[in-house]
């Protein structure tokens, strides 16, 4: 994995390869900026969070689900999620899908991700083949960086 903060991380989290092109030790703490590429019918599950969260899509689409609200979303949509509120997010097309997600502070983010994320190499695309997540490491790494992962 790449402890260069000056340099991109990527990592390959349930179906989705994040790319972090602003890490938080580069915004002095302040945000962190993740391209996202998530495969069709991946994405993240419902869940409440301590930071600000932000998407862009830029490609493709995603129904991100926000306070029990689908929306549809296409390339140059964006969506804020304050601290507190519960959302998810999916990928519905049948190709992959990439958005900006952005976090601030970034720090508790940057921090789950590494703890529960597989190390690719930089500016991966590919994605790894399907793997049964460790919920319970991923539970854990959540309560500990401030997300609580709730049930789909």
């Amino acid at each position: 994995m790449n402890s260069n903060p000056a340099e991109p991380m990527t990592l390959h989290f349930l179906g989705n390869i994040l790319t972090f092109r602003a890490r938080t030790a580069a915004t002095e703490g302040h945000f962190t900026v993740i391209e996202v590429r998530t495969a069709p019918g991946a994405g993240a599950p419902p869940h409440t969070q301590t930071d600000q969260e932000s998407f862009l899509v830029l490609e493709g689409g995603y129904e991100i689900v926000r306070d029990g609200v689908v929306l549809t979303c296409q390339p140059g949509d964006f969506v804020h999620v304050p601290p507190g509120m519960v959302h998810s997010f999916r990928n519905p097309t049948d190709a992959v899908s990439k958005m900006l997600l952005i976090n601030f502070p970034g720090d508790l983010h940057e921090k789950f991700f590494t703890l529960v994320g597989d190390p690719l190499a930089p500016g991966s695309t590919d994605f790894p083949p399907p793997a049964a997540p460790d919920i319970p490491h991923i539970l854990e790494a959540g309560r500990a960086c401030g997300i609580e992962i709730l049930a789909p």
